[in-house]
């Protein structure tokens, strides 16, 4: 990779790591601290929200028809998703320690803490922990197969992609065949050292 190219990505993550302090300043001035797995409020806060909670049969009342029509659809889906997080997460239990690759924590991308705010009634939260489970499952898969590719194939490829992972710009450049077996194994050699 030239010098351009790895300053570019220094800047890039520095830029996203002062958007994150950025994010977390403006979402500190709610008054709330995080303890363990828990979510605690300031009293006045708590009591703020249970005032703006929608009671079921009003939410039922004023929820759009095509949401509930379209339910049984968007909930079928967690067959499939509990089926696929059941086969990455086995794939990654086995073959992540054969091939040297640190396992990819599960927590932090499964994060279930929407069910704490005290403004949305039983059934919005079921459907925030839906969502919580469905995109955390997404990020937890990506990064497992980000580092499988990693592993295996860390070639960019020729044509752009969108929506490529935070892995894909170390990759190797499409058709630079320079010492691509020592670049490769220095690859697989830093997977096995991630945090």
């Amino acid at each position: 990779m030239n010098d351009r190219i790895s300053q570019l990505l220094a800047q890039m993550a520095a830029l996203e790591a002062d958007l994150v302090t950025a994010v977390h300043e403006q979402e500190s001035k709610i008054a709330f601290e995080i303890k363990g797995k828990r979510v605690e409020f300031e009293d006045s806060v708590k009591a703020a929200h249970r005032l703006l909670k929608t009671n079921f049969f009003r939410w039922l009342v004023n929820d759009r028809p095509q949401n509930l029509l379209t339910g049984p659809i968007i909930y079928g889906m967690i067959v499939p998703l509990l089926l696929l997080d059941l086969c990455v997460s086995f794939y990654q239990w086995t073959c992540f320690p054969i091939y040297g690759i640190t396992r990819v924590r599960r927590a932090d991308y499964l994060v279930f803490d929407r069910r704490q705010l005290e403004y949305l009634n039983f059934i919005e939260k079921f459907h925030c922990t839906y969502c919580e489970y469905g995109n955390g499952l997404m990020g937890y898969m990506r990064e497992i197969l980000a580092r499988t590719e990693a592993y295996f194939c860390p070639i960019k490829h020729a044509k752009k992609v969108i929506g490529t992972h935070a892995r894909y710009n170390q990759f190797l450049a499409y058709g630079d065949a320079t010492d691509y077996e020592a670049r490769l194994e220095e690859m697989r050699l830093s997977l096995g050292k991630l945090k």
